[in-house]
């Protein structure tokens, strides 16, 4: 009996470190928000390929797909977390995408996901969310400019708000400095390295002349140009951007490679040639310039941190479980 006893406890405690182990592994195979790759795995096995095959249609017919759809994921993750509430359309001109802040995003951005969610409706109908749509197409893109690939974690819910009040504040202005652009980060659970990581995303993409043009014509009383800029560089956006330039005028942020996703973003901030306050910032400050002189020396370590940061990035109040929906239509809510 005694020996019974003993077999029982000991079948317990073996039990309980086995239960313990399974929840540990579950937790890192999920990671934070309760994501995890391959959540689709039984519900929509093709998910991947059918995104990645609209995206590459999409960049076939534009270059700007691919900055646009980065920068849309970004925006997205910024505010109420990751959840495509930027994608919502509101008749009264008052969701998140009608902000200020907001106005600028390229259509290309928001037009990949919508054609995205309609093929993969096709196969797989009322199964998978918009925003994590969003999320294996900011990848995608990334990779078909070059850079590296990772595994996407998902299991995204669509969110149920989506207000342009909500937008100021909560996205990183052009004239941050180092301290502002950390502040911003660390709301998001992103470090000062994953933010000058995911800075490097703008090795991509392009800006309106208004949102770097004081650094040229009005930036101090004692200067008015910058004087951090390179001044052949400056010499360059003038010509670009000569004052009072129509508002829909854009330039290259990298002015080196444009097109590819590389670490010549921090080439170009090591030289002066960052194209806002908040790029140079990263360099010009001893607290970061070491990082930025890292990345512009080794493309590897930037890769990978950029990888890190962007999976960070994609837990950022992730809704999962019973909360948010899934969208049938990525611009609007289901009721």
């Amino acid at each position: 009996m005694e020996v019974l006893k003993r077999g029982l406890v000991l079948l317990m405690v073996l039990l309980k470190r086995g239960l313990v182990l399974l929840m540990v592994f579950m937790v890192f195979q999920r990671g934070e928000g309760q994501l995890f790759e391959n959540f689709y795995r039984g519900t929509c096995p093709n998910l991947e390929m059918i995104v990645k095959q609209v995206v590459s249609t999409k960049f076939s017919q534009t270059f700007v797909t691919i900055p646009a759809t980065l920068r849309l994921f970004f925006h997205d993750c910024f505010v109420e977390g990751c959840d495509a509430s930027v994608m919502i359309a509101s008749p009264n001109g008052d969701a998140e995408k009608d902000a200020q802040d907001n106005l600028s995003l390229a259509g290309d951005g928001f037009d990949t996901v919508i054609k995205a969610k309609q093929a993969v409706e096709i196969q797989c109908p009322g199964i998978v969310s918009c925003a994590d749509i969003l999320a294996l197409a900011a990848r995608d893109v990334v990779v078909l400019a070059g850079g590296p690939s990772w595994e996407v974690e998902l299991g995204r819910r669509d969110g149920l708000v989506s207000q342009a009040s909500k937008v100021a504040g909560n996205l990183p202005d052009p004239e941050f400095n180092l301290v502002q652009l950390n502040t911003i980060f660390a709301r998001n659970n992103l470090t000062q390295f994953d933010m000058i990581a995911l800075s490097g995303a703008h090795t991509l993409g392009f800006s309106h002349c208004n949102r770097f043009s004081n650094r040229l014509y009005s930036f101090s009383s004692s200067s008015v140009v910058d004087p951090s800029l390179d001044p052949n560089y400056a010499q360059q956006l003038m010509q670009a951007c000569p004052q009072n330039v129509d508002s829909s005028i854009a330039i290259n942020m990298d002015p080196e490679t444009p097109r590819t996703f590389d670490n010549v973003y921090y080439q170009n901030l090591v030289s002066g040639k960052g194209l806002f306050t908040s790029d140079e910032v990263l360099f010009s400050d001893p607290a970061s310039q070491p990082t930025v002189s890292d990345f512009a020396s080794n493309p590897g370590n930037f890769n990978g941190a950029f990888i890190t940061a962007m999976r960070k990035l994609g837990r950022v109040g992730v809704k999962t479980g019973n909360e948010g929906e899934i969208r049938i239509d990525c611009t609007k809510f289901n009721s």
